[in-house]
């Protein structure tokens, strides 16, 4: 008969660990510092079943298992084994069987894990992304969380850009300059100007009346933006947000450029033809590369007929759109076109399940409805990225077909917060819709 597990000395806070945060990221084991963080045995059996897939979930089981193993060495994961901040981590075999609680459940047994700790006075925190899950552990009386460790307060969601209100003579005065100190101009109260951040210089009386500056922190000068650009395959910008987003999809210093917004505000259509004019016209970077995560179909695109070449045109039909648009703006036949550009290597369309692994070397890379993306996998694509290549997020973090992700924890907002102010990114929210007036209609009222 086996020996009652031991429990450690009890801690500050015991976290129980449910298989999800593990599969979002599986940094979480080692991201609770001094505290006892539990791994239920069911949580084992639910990664084991991950381990042989060929996607970001079965590569995040198999990191999981070798952490694990490598503490195993250590020590008894059973009896709980010290990790490098000063915390235990432990694998717990028992749990209790809760009323009112499926048997055979594993969330119910992964719950009843905490239960069991929790009655042997332990200081109890079930972390898990599922809402069912947490809401269940509530109705147990057992704490519950989601796991906050890189999320970002999506309320107050860096713009890339600020406004300042002057008189109609400071507009006029600084309209005729090429740079000017920011120093005196912006209001030193609300915190200092990020890198490539852009000020907004308006007219107090006159709205229409203003102009753009982008600022560069190493001389703590604003340079003035060009009120004027010339189209690219047919597409100028629209407002003062996407002219923004023209300034830094077109400087090569800024290598990483997001662009947040709500459907119809432009993000993907000025990403593509920023991106096509530095391809084929200015012969800056070799390819054109454009991705999406496959979050509605899985993480797979064998659930649909043909090659994957065929897939992709179900999946990527949003993006053929605004090749078409774009192409058809140069009065060609946009079919043939981006048919030939594709056979040319021009332009190369993959799902980013191909692109772990991948080296991306003088590409400018669209990764579009990046929200739909953690910030482990953003992180994973950026990491693949070349010194001379260009990179662009594009997405709605409203807008989030992942079930284990939010405004707040997706992997967009992420690296907005994370990389602001840095010299080789920027960023700009746009809200105003500009594909029609009924588009913006319904994203603003629906």
């Amino acid at each position: 008969m086996p020996t009652p597990q031991s429990i450690p000395v009890k801690r500050e806070k015991t976290f129980v660990i449910d298989t999800n945060v593990l599969l979002h990221n599986p940094a979480g084991l080692f991201a609770f510092a001094e505290h006892h963080v539990v791994i239920p045995m069911i949580v084992l059996e639910e990664l084991d079943r991950f381990k042989t897939a060929n996607n970001e979930l079965g590569r995040n089981a198999r990191e999981v298992a070798r952490n694990l193993d490598k503490l195993r060495l250590q020590g008894s994961l059973r009896d709980g084994v010290q990790t490098p901040q000063g915390g235990l981590i432990q694998v717990v075999i028992g749990h209790d069987v809760l009323d009112g609680l499926l048997p055979g459940v594993n969330d119910n047994h992964i719950l009843g894990c905490a239960h069991l700790l929790r009655a042997q006075g332990h200081n109890v925190f079930f972390i898990s992304k599922d809402i069912n899950a947490r809401i269940k552990a509530d109705a147990l009386g057992i704490p519950s969380q989601d796991f906050n460790n890189q999320k970002v307060n999506a309320d107050e969601l860096y713009t890339g850009y600020t406004t300042v209100q002057v008189t109609a003579a400071m507009v006029d005065k600084l309209a005729v300059k090429d740079s000017f100190p920011a120093k005196g101009l912006v209001n030193e109260e609300e915190g200092p100007l990020n890198h490539n951040q852009f000020v907004m210089i308006v007219d107090k009386k006159d709205e229409s009346h203003h102009l753009l500056a982008i600022y560069d922190a190493e001389s703590e000068y604003l340079h003035r933006l060009a009120a004027e650009v010339p189209a690219l395959f047919g597409v100028k910008p629209r407002s003062p947000e996407q002219r923004m987003a023209f300034e830094l999809l077109l400087d090569p210093k800024v290598t990483l450029v997001t662009l947040v917004g709500r459907a119809g505000t432009g993000k993907t259509l000025l990403a593509l033809a920023c991106g096509l004019t530095q391809v084929i016209h200015d012969e800056r970077y070799k390819k054109l590369l454009v991705s999406r995560p496959i979050m509605p179909l899985g993480q797979d695109i064998g659930y649909l007929p043909g090659s994957k070449d065929d897939k992709l045109s179900h999946w990527m039909g949003p993006i053929f759109d605004n090749l078409h648009y774009l192409f058809a703006a140069e009065e060609r036949d946009p079919d043939e076109v981006v048919k030939r550009l594709i056979e040319e290597d021009a332009i190369s369309l993959e799902a980013l399940t191909y692109i772990r692994g991948r080296s991306i070397s003088k590409q400018f890379a669209i990764v579009d409805e990046a929200q739909n993306l953690t910030p482990h996998e953003i992180k994973t694509i950026i990491s693949r990225v070349g010194g001379d290549t260009k990179i662009i997020l594009t997405g709605d973090p409203n807008q989030i077909d992942n079930p284990y992700l939010d405004s707040n924890s997706n992997g967009l907002s992420y690296v907005v917060e994370r990389l602001r102010g840095q010299r080789i990114a920027g960023h700009v929210t746009l809200s105003k819709s500009e594909r029609s007036e009924l588009a913006g209609i319904a994203a603003e009222v629906l």
